[in-house]
Order: structure tokens, then sequence, then C-alpha cells
């Protein structure tokens, strides 16, 4: 972090197939939301919340996205890595970002949540402790969360327990949602590089084994993974009433 005491890096992933919303756009990123792509929410969300710099992990149609992004003035830094492969899991998109980092810390996020820039913010200011910390939310049973997609997180006080989706069985007794939005630092890369394919999750359980995986609550905080149809059109109803 830098000697404000908040993160003004973002990590952006935007490396994967998005099959569930190719009748929507050939490349999830830039699926429109409200008339801009689910991209451009994404880094203009990151400066609204005070990061200067992102950086965009690409794959899948990385040339359509890059040239989109060159195409655009951003009101922050906006530079570009690509994954090993983008059919390998999600750490592996998160490990290409570590060195554009240079040791330090960052907001990851996933370019297919649509969120509030306060949970950017807060992220940023939190900082990963150490560890990593995931913004979670509370609110088990909101209309915009898919309960089958979603991935769950058992906490102990600030603490998280266990991570997981539901149909990996063992976590009957979750009591809040992964957001998607986490502030991140060596601890995280040093996890995921020691698995073969690892996935996000994965290293999270790692820290959450060596009690360095803390959560921030942002169940105040509006969001939603825009992954299929159904979430696309939730997505385009909160635009409409944010607009109003």
């Amino acid at each position: 972090m830098n000697d404000t005491g908040a993160i003004r890096t973002g990590v952006l992933l935007a490396a994967g197939h998005g099959s569930r919303l190719r009748g929507s756009a050939p490349y999830k990123p830039l699926c429109p939301v409200g008339g801009r792509p689910l991209i451009d929410h994404a880094l203009c969300g990151m400066a609204e919340a005070g990061l200067t710099r992102a950086v965009v992990v690409l794959g899948y149609g990385a040339e359509a996205i890059a040239d989109h992004l060159a195409s655009r003035d951003w009101p922050l830094t906006v530079d570009t890595v690509m994954t090993r492969d983008h059919r390998e899991p999600n750490g592996v998109s998160v490990l290409a970002a570590a060195p554009a980092l240079r040791g330090e810390e960052a907001v990851l996020a996933m370019c297919d949540h649509l969120v509030s820039p306060s949970l950017y913010a807060r992220l940023a200011a939190t900082g990963a402790r150490g560890g990593t910390t995931l913004g979670i939310d509370r609110r088990l049973g909101h209309p915009w969360v898919d309960p089958d997609d979603v991935t769950w997180v058992r906490t102990q006080g600030d603490a998280i327990v266990e991570i997981g989706k539901l149909a990996a069985g063992g976590m009957a007794d979750a009591d809040a949602y992964d957001t998607g939005v986490f502030a991140i630092g060596p601890a995280l890369f040093d996890a995921l590089a020691s698995l073969p394919a690892p996935s996000l999750t994965d290293g999270m359980r790692l820290l959450a084994a060596d009690a360095r995986a803390f959560t921030v609550d942002c169940s105040d905080l509006d969001w939603i993974d825009v992954d299929d149809a159904a979430a696309l059109a939730k997505a385009e109803d909160w635009m409409l009433a944010r607009a109003a």
C-alpha cells in the first residue's frame, strides 16, 4: 500500500469463456449492462473508489478486449497481462498479475461482477492484513444471488473458516456470500503458486488453514454476479433503478 494506507491498484480478471452469456455478447467483459460493457463498469468503478491503476488479466477473446481497452480514455492507468491458459482455474489468472504488482497489495475483482464502487473502496481501505481480505455479504437469500452458483463462506469473527460451493458439500452452516472482491498481497500469490492448477477458492482455503484469510462485512453494499441471462436481467433492472 502507499503512504496513505489505502490500496491504489486493482486487478481485474477478464480471462474466462463466459459461455452462459454468449447469447448477449461474444466475450463476457464486453457484455453491455445499462448501455456500457461490464469491463467499463468495473474500471470506472475502481477509479471512482480511488484506485489509480488497474491490471486487467486477459485470456479468452484477448485481442477484442485489448482493442476495446485501447480505444478509450480511462480515468485510471490500465495495464494488461495474459493468463497462461484461460481454460485453467481462475487462480492461474490471479498469478499472472503478480509480476505487475511487484509485491504491492491490490484490490482483486471479477470483470463479471457489477458492484458498487464503495465495495472496492472498502477493500482498498481495509487491505490484505498480512493474508487476504474478502468482502462478504451476510444477506442470505438475497434475490440477486444464485445459491447454487455463488461461493459460500463460513466465518468465525472476521476470519474465514471454510469457503466453497454448496454442491461440493460441507457448507450447510455457511453464514455469508463471497462478493468476488478481495484485498490481496504476496500471501495469496504464495498460496496459489504452491498448487499445480489453483482456483482462487483453493488459495483461500490454504490461507484459512493458516489463519490468514479475513473478511470485511459489505452487506450494506450492492453487487451482482452477471454470469447468465437471468442475472443480466437483474443487473439491467438495478441500473434502471440507480438511474431513476
